[in-house]
């Protein structure tokens, strides 16, 4: 089936569910970012951490514009693959002493975090967009190009010293 015939077959429903499920799941990033912002030991990945902590708590904002413009109910549905992403980093942060290995954790598991944001936000893009909702499709797109500048800066800054100083 055409990606257009499976998006149009997408009931409302599903499409309701996964902005609820991103937006449990920023909630849920939105907590756990000052845990990895007090672990973290390179002042660049400390300072990235907080200014990601800043972008997500706008990033929760425009996905309740996105519930406005729909007539939907802001609210968040459990998500268990954020949870398990989140935990997996807790418990990897938790189990390493040397701190410049627990820099490169901190690096994998925010990058494993942004991986499936970008998921989410491209889908949910692909519907606004097949639907007509340019207005949201507009307001998730800005999330998603700060999601993968994220992830961009992540990966330099691994490949720029933390993932040598760890090895």
């Amino acid at each position: 089936m055409h990606v257009a015939a499976l998006i149009r077959a997408e009931p409302t429903g599903a499409r309701v569910h996964t902005l609820q499920d991103i937006y449990y799941a920023e909630q849920q990033i939105e907590k756990s970012l000052p845990k990895m912002i007090e672990k973290a030991t390179d002042p660049d990945l400390r300072a990235g951490f907080e200014e990601h902590l800043e972008q997500t708590r706008e990033h929760i904002a425009r996905l309740e514009q996105v519930f406005e413009i729909h007539g939907e109910a802001v609210k968040g549905v459990d998500c268990p693959a954020i949870n398990g992403i989140l935990e997996e980093a807790d418990d990897v942060s938790g189990d390493v002493d040397d701190q410049q290995v627990l820099d490169a954790a901190l690096i994998a598991s925010a990058q494993a975090v942004e991986h499936y944001e970008m998921t989410r936000y491209g889908k949910l893009i692909a519907w606004a967009k097949e639907l007509g909702h340019e207005d949201s499709a507009s307001i998730l797109a800005e999330t998603l190009e700060e999601e993968r500048a994220t992830d961009q800066k992540l990966t330099e800054m691994a490949e720029s010293g933390v993932n040598r100083q760890a090895a």
